[in-house]
């Protein structure tokens, strides 16, 4: 997942510095370079989770809810961080030139069979509330 979001992360960034509009390169809009931070930092936590998730599991001390935390947030950032690459790219976004779109679709899946986003949800409202809605 992190993967999917870095490599649509960097390849925007590059196309970003290369395309020019108005007489200059994207990249150096406010609006792009808006997109291009938060994109960052979605990307930087989500790896951040996925760290601390490896570390309990390493550890022997990982539980359901953190396991359906992880998958939960970082596929959402991912498809976010992807649907926002596309976004930046423009037409070129949905070309197979850029791998933009194809990540998105694979995260679309993965949002789907790792467990769907909303048995996630609810094993995390349980753990929240103390209530299993899902029962």
């Amino acid at each position: 997942m992190t993967g999917a979001a870095r490599e649509a992360l960097a390849a925007t960034i590059d196309y970003a510095g290369s395309r020019t509009q108005f007489g200059r390169p994207i990249a150096g809009f406010q609006l792009t370079q808006k997109k291009l931070a938060d994109m960052a930092v979605s990307l930087n936590q989500s790896q951040l989770v996925a760290r601390r998730v490896g570390e309990l599991k390493d550890a022997g001390r990982i539980k359901a809810h953190q396991i359906s935390f992880g998958k939960f947030s970082n596929v959402r950032a991912a498809l976010g961080i992807c649907r926002e690459a596309r976004s930046i790219l423009g037409g070129s976004g949905i070309t197979t030139e850029y791998p933009v779109l194809r990540h998105a679709l694979n995260l679309e899946t993965v949002y789907t069979y790792e467990g769907t986003h909303e048995v996630h949800t609810l094993v995390l409202g349980s753990e929240l509330t103390g209530l299993d809605a899902f029962r």
